[in-house]
């Protein structure tokens, strides 16, 4: 739930570097230091795996392999090599995080570095298990709050959102060779890797993405029964990620689909709150 739907856009005064520069939700800049210490190590880690696979010189699978190995170490209860491992180490003592969460996420990457295109929505969502539903795990262990209920629950909303993102990125991601828009649908629509961003076939590409909206949409209602069923802080930042999934939904339906401009869509936070409290009062009724 770490990622580019996180409602806010304002960075947190004591985020590690890599992290003051990204999206971190505004609900999470009001939780007890010790949970936010948490959540931006776990975040760190992950942009860590994200820079490696995306952008990192060289050879990125080898590179993956290799932080792969430290993640080992950790997992081993030796000392990693890499700082941002050695940030997280106390926190995956005390909180028992799911390491293996951390070794799905570079298996996503190293996905990347040779899957490229997804057939349908059910091989999207597969790259989303590995991809997306890493982040919701760790946030459920962080408020030491998982159960195998709200971790499915947790799966289907983080990958909404990992869809959304893909959404909001179709331009970044074709410069990048990547095309995360389920590959049948765009055949039915009459596009092509050519054509997808031609303003000539803009209508059908916009069709494409407000389908994956919709789609969206459907998932992120299991986010009001995993609100409902947390509690105390953990209830509040789970709202406020599926809050910006909602709002980015809005967002990219408000656009009519759109996402070949010049700006990246982004969620308005006066809805980011509408959704949050709405879900925090509904929730409770439960």
């Amino acid at each position: 739930m770490l990622d580019a739907t996180s409602p806010s856009g304002v960075s947190t005064a004591d985020a590690a570097p890599s992290a003051a520069t990204e999206n971190f939700p505004v609900a999470l800049r009001m939780l007890p230091a010790r949970r936010r210490r948490a959540l931006l190590a776990v975040y760190d880690v992950a942009r860590h795996i994200d820079q490696l696979g995306d952008a990192a010189p060289g050879n990125r699978t080898q590179q993956l392999l290799t932080f792969r190995a430290d993640l080992q170490r950790l997992v081993d209860g030796g000392t990693p090599q890499h700082q941002v491992l050695r940030d997280l180490a106390p926190y995956a003592r005390d909180c028992a995080l799911p390491l293996q969460a951390f070794d799905d996420l570079i298996e996503a990457n190293l996905m990347d570095q040779e899957v490229t295109r997804y057939a349908d929505l059910p091989a999207l969502l597969e790259y989303c298990a590995l991809s997306a539903h890493p982040i919701g795990r760790l946030v459920l262990a962080v408020f030491g709050q998982s159960t195998p209920g709200r971790v499915d629950r947790s799966d289907t909303v983080c990958a909404a959102l990992q869809i959304l993102e893909h959404c909001q990125d179709v331009v970044e991601d074709h410069r990048a060779g990547r095309v995360y828009l389920p590959q049948d649908q765009l055949s039915a629509a009459g596009l092509t890797d050519t054509t997808m961003l031609a303003p000539d076939h803009a209508a059908a590409l916009r069709s494409v993405v407000l389908a994956q909206v919709l789609t969206c949409r459907q998932m992120l209602s299991a986010g009001t029964t995993l609100v409902g069923e947390l509690r105390g802080w953990a209830r509040i930042a789970v709202a406020g990620y599926v809050a910006g999934g909602l709002a980015t939904a809005d967002a990219l339906q408000r656009a009519g689909g759109e996402v070949t401009g010049a700006q990246t869509v982004r969620p308005r936070r006066a809805t980011l709150l509408r959704h949050g409290i709405r879900l925090l009062l509904t929730s409770g009724r439960r």
